[in-house]
């Protein structure tokens, strides 16, 4: 008989902790054999190994379910945030990953391949943050190292239920391990509950995590007091569109987004085409980014790269005007393609539009790319994924970014705008915008042959200018609003930013509208909150009442 997927992961032994793997030395451990949970924490290596295990699970984009067997498919944020958003159509071949179709239009089930993977693998990770946090205090190892890698599980354990609050609503919490005879005691929190728990967790997390300059060269990557501070903003800024119970208010987000700026850590990269690139990695923008290497691993937990890449990369190959293939063109699957809309809200000039789509005949570090209708939706790509061919196709090197510094500062915009101080939101507005008109051109735009060359954009004068002084109000959020979907485009950010103001439904076709009001939570919130469907095993065994309309 087959035993829930959440209760199995949950009882899983100590010795599954062990990490996959990184291009930062932090994630290079290799497996150190059978502990317990009685020895894990009188030693700093198998210490460090069981926090690396949990950052291990944040990288996983499909593998076995809990690291033990029975494949689960792929499953990545963009998917969700771009889109089932304005921002991207599916692309790719129209009968090509057919549960990206149901997502985009809202007619999935419970069956849902990335959405059942998402609930899997973050209650794996949920289940290794325990085996940290529970054990860990008991520990002989040094007290400052126990402190930080216990904030460091705590931190991870919010950003695991952060990504399930946000899509499922109230789920189960765990703070211990749950036997699978224990199922039947197994309740669904309210999505107010979830957030509080998640806040806990973040709040423990910043008594014991260091700054970001704190961490020696080799550990950059790990949890901070400024991704804590970070992520319990964004969190607090969620709740206040959507379910806000917990009686939140913008004061807080503009506090702890103070708080992130004040702390001296973290500044814009100069230049924003250089964000994504291998030198704007753990950069002074970096506030949260998932660590990854390639190597000749595929597909599994096993590897140390990403499959992120070859899901957005292009799949056609360019051909020289002999008819010849261009070695390095044509190896991704061609998803998640930037929609007309998206590139329209760019205002002429823009330098971070370059940097973030590419289309046909444009030249992407340093090769010519063909974009084939017939295999696209919208006749672009996004160049914030697109790197050069890795060692092997399904492990790309590339980290995503999870949380940047531009992302603090327009949030802490949107904070003064809602308390009225509208001079200082322009202000901060206005840095974002600053940056991004003096950047350059994206690598290898320019010259085939030449990957790394970044040229100037020759913009003309008044490119970006600042927003006016005088904006307020509705004026002002709109403004903001517009800056965030022009900074962070293609960055997975777009729905929630639409459901949490209360926009998503109007961008809509009125179909698809429809269909996703009737799995939304409308009553008891400040905006209705659509709910994808709960995995359909751990719902039917512990007996969780399902989303709406599933």
């Amino acid at each position: 008989m087959k035993t829930a997927q959440a209760a199995r992961l949950i009882a899983l032994s100590v010795g599954l902790v062990v990490a996959q793997g990184c291009k930062q030395s932090f994630l290079d451990k290799q497996p150190l054999g059978t502990i317990t949970q009685g020895n894990l924490f009188n030693d700093p290596t198998n210490a460090v190994q069981a926090v690396n295990a949990i950052y291990d699970v944040a990288s996983w984009d499909q593998g076995p379910k809990f690291g033990v067997g029975d494949y689960v498919g792929q499953t990545y944020e963009w998917m969700f945030g771009d889109v089932m958003s304005d921002d991207a159509a599916k692309g790719s071949t129209p009968s090509d990953f057919t549960p990206l179709v149901e997502l985009k239009t809202w007619t999935m089930g419970p069956g849902n391949s990335p959405l059942g993977t998402l609930w899997v693998h973050s209650f794996t990770g949920v289940a290794r943050a325990n085996t940290v946090i529970n054990n860990i205090d008991a520990g002989t190892i040094d007290p400052s190292l126990k402190s930080r890698l216990k904030g460091e599980a705590l931190f991870l354990r919010a950003y695991f239920y952060f990504n399930l609050v946000k899509s499922f609503g109230g789920v189960p919490l765990f703070e211990k391990a749950v036997l699978p005879t224990e199922e039947a005691t197994v309740t669904r929190a309210s999505i107010s509950d979830t957030y509080a728990f998640i806040e806990k967790d973040l709040k423990a997390a910043l008594a014991l995590l260091p700054e970001k300059n704190a961490y020696a060269s080799a550990d950059l990557g790990r949890a901070t007091k400024g991704a804590a501070n970070s992520y319990l903003a964004r969190a607090i800024m969620y709740q206040l569109g959507t379910d806000n119970t917990n009686k939140h208010t913008w004061q807080e987000v503009y506090d702890l987004t103070t708080t992130v700026i004040s702390s001296t850590q973290y500044s814009l990269l100069p230049n924003y085409a250089a964000i994504h690139q291998t030198v704007g990695e753990n950069s002074s923008e970096s506030v949260f980014e998932i660590q990854f290497a390639t190597s000749n691993d595929t597909y599994g937990p096993i590897m140390t790269g990403t499959t992120n890449n070859v899901f957005q990369n292009n799949r056609v190959t360019t051909k020289d005007a002999s008819g010849a293939n261009i070695p390095g063109t044509g190896w991704g699957y061609g998803f998640n393609n930037p929609t007309q809309n998206l590139v329209n809200e760019f205002e002429p000039n823009d330098p971070r539009l370059e940097a973030t789509v590419y289309k046909n005949n444009d030249i992407v570090l340093g090769l010519p790319e063909t974009i084939d209708l017939s295999q696209n939706d919208t006749g672009y790509l996004s160049r914030k994924v697109a790197i050069l061919v890795p060692i092997a196709n399904q492990a790309g090197p590339q980290n995503i970014r999870k949380m940047r510094y531009a992302d603090i500062l327009l949030m802490k915009a949107e904070a003064a705008a809602q308390l009225g101080k509208s001079g200082e939101a322009v202000v901060l507005v206005n840095q974002v915008r600053a940056r991004a008109r003096t950047s350059t051109r994206p690598p290898g735009a320019t010259t085939v042959g030449t990957s790394d060359n970044y040229a100037p954009t020759n913009a003309p004068a008044g490119t970006l200018p600042d927003i006016s002084a005088g904006l307020s109000g509705s004026a002002l959020l709109t403004a903001i609003w517009h800056e965030r979907r022009v900074e962070l485009a293609e960055e997975s950010l777009r729905f929630w930013d639409l459901v949490r103001t209360g926009r998503y439904f109007g961008v809509l076709p009125p179909d698809v509208a429809g269909r996703a009001m009737m799995h939304s939570v409308t009553t008891g919130v400040v905006n209705p909150i659509p709910l994808l469907p709960i995995e359909l095993n751990d719902a039917q065994t512990w007996h969780l009442p399902q989303n709406p309309g599933f």
